[in-house]
């Protein structure tokens, strides 16, 4: 099942940020991750947004190949960059089910229950 990393980010360091997309791309690549979002500002219905986040978000086969790409060897130069380059708050997120394409049957942490219309939980 498909896993996605969900990154909201603030650019501390252009330069710095810009190595560290490079080195980071390259590896996502090499672990089998593809970019979904990459960089964007999202538009905010509910909630605030700060004023430069931007959100990328990366898809990988599972959870545990984000897993091992996020402590790889790999990894670890850009892992290191981002420390100066960026502030962000980094989640590993497990995609929900489906049954032969069905939405409706529960996400994951859902209690095993059927959804309600429109497949949003009662």
């Amino acid at each position: 099942m498909a896993a996605y990393v969900v990154s909201e980010v603030e650019v501390l360091d252009e330069e710095q940020a810009g190595r560290y997309r490079k080195l980071a791309a390259a590896s996502i690549a090499r672990h089998g991750g593809r970019y979904l979002a990459r960089g964007v500002t999202p538009v905010v219905s509910v909630g605030t947004w700060p004023e430069d986040g931007r959100i990328i978000i990366v898809e990988f086969p599972t959870l545990q190949r984000a897993l091992d790409w996020y402590s790889s060897a790999d990894y670890a130069p850009a892992r290191a960059l981002a420390e100066t380059a960026l502030n962000r708050r980094l989640l590993f997120v497990d995609g929900a089910p489906h049954v032969d394409g069905d939405p409706t049957v529960p996400g994951l942490g859902w209690p095993e229950e059927t959804l309600g219309p429109g497949g949003v939980h009662a």
